[in-house]
């Protein structure tokens, strides 16, 4: 199982990002100068799904009937989870 930097640093790699630093908790340092969070931001998944031409369906998380499960609403978790699935799609193919 690979930690969420590995997963972020082959991800970069398959979308042909120059990661110039990782910046523990907050993100990956690109060339310009941006911050890329594709586990954390939904536009910086987006554009990688896009860059590397995914076809993406949203995933689903289970929510306890009484309430969300670890104070997440249900729309932030499924979120959570379609960028999670972009970007370990993504480090399959940075793997390569």
């Amino acid at each position: 199982m690979k930690t969420d930097r590995e997963l972020i640093e082959l991800a970069a790699r398959a979308a042909g990002l120059d990661v110039v630093m990782t910046q523990p908790f907050i993100g990956m340092q690109i060339r310009d100068g941006n911050l890329w969070r594709p586990l954390d931001d939904d536009g910086d998944a987006l554009r990688l799904a896009v860059k590397l031409g995914f076809t993406v369906e949203p995933g689903k998380c289970w929510h306890s009937p009484y309430g969300p499960a670890f104070g997440e609403d249900v729309l932030c978790g499924e979120m959570k989870a379609t960028r999670r699935a972009i970007v370990r799609a993504a480090a399959s193919i940075g793997e390569q």
